[in-house]
């Protein structure tokens, strides 16, 4: 389907706006560079001295040029091994919510959707930008921790080792089930390849400052601008 450019920066597919916020039930938000201005990971590689090293397996993920999240999560965190703990305290510090964010989840929240974030990140990030934005469920990577220092793995959970696509897709259906609603009456949120499965699954797909891949197979389409321009298309 080709995409309409409804207004400068903002493309829609598939659909004729406006749509009623309304008419869905459920928002899912990935994590970095969606919610929030920068990629974790990459920042703590910074801390370690291996920003470059690490960024440039990141930027690959993102673009859908690495098939295996898993492996390159793997591969990524290995690097973080022997970082101090702090250094997370000093990353969060420089973490922003991007343009938009704050206005577009409380919008979502006053029509009666419930939030979920779900993320290839970590859950010393999450819980934080989860409680700063008030919303009703998270899921993320839980990096290992001894002795005050990154050991270079990430800690099994309960349900499964490493949110990657499938993982996001699967959360997303979960929710869905559990609150009783169709699929269709979910949008995901998002910027990178990892994104894509649970995009597909909504009933509306939108890109935020995303990758070429991204943008070209969401229904809508922020590429100027916040999050909050997507209120020009939900009403």
């Amino acid at each position: 389907m080709s995409a309409h450019e409804f207004s400068p920066g903002l493309f829609t597919r598939g659909f004729t706006p406006p749509l009623a916020l309304t008419d869905f039930r459920l928002i899912a938000f990935d994590m970095d560079s969606t919610l929030i201005n920068i990629e974790c990971v990459d920042e703590i590689a910074a801390e370690a001295g291996r920003r470059a090293e690490v960024a440039a397996i990141t930027e690959a993920a993102m673009r859908g040029e690495i098939a295996d999240f898993k492996d390159s999560l793997r591969r990524r965190v290995s690097l973080l091994a022997g970082v101090p703990e702090s250094a997370l305290h000093r990353v969060y510090q420089r973490l922003r919510l991007n343009p938009g964010v704050e206005a577009f989840v409380a919008a979502c929240r006053a029509a009666g959707l419930k939030t979920l974030l779900v993320s290839g990140g970590f859950t010393f990030f999450s819980e934080q930008v989860r409680q700063r934005l008030q919303l009703d469920f998270a899921r993320a990577n839980l990096l290992e921790i001894v002795d005050g220092k990154l050991t270079g793995r990430m800690v099994d959970r309960p349900w499964g080792d490493i949110v990657d696509g499938a993982e996001k897709r699967r959360v997303l259906l979960e929710v869905c089930e559990l609150m009783g609603i169709d699929p269709a009456r979910a949008i995901a949120v998002g910027d990178g390849a990892n994104d894509l499965p649970m995009m597909a699954a909504a009933g509306l797909s939108i890109a935020f400052h995303a990758k070429p891949a991204v943008r070209e197979q969401a229904m809508l389409s922020i590429s100027q601008g916040g999050m909050d321009r997507a209120l020009e298309v939900l009403r």
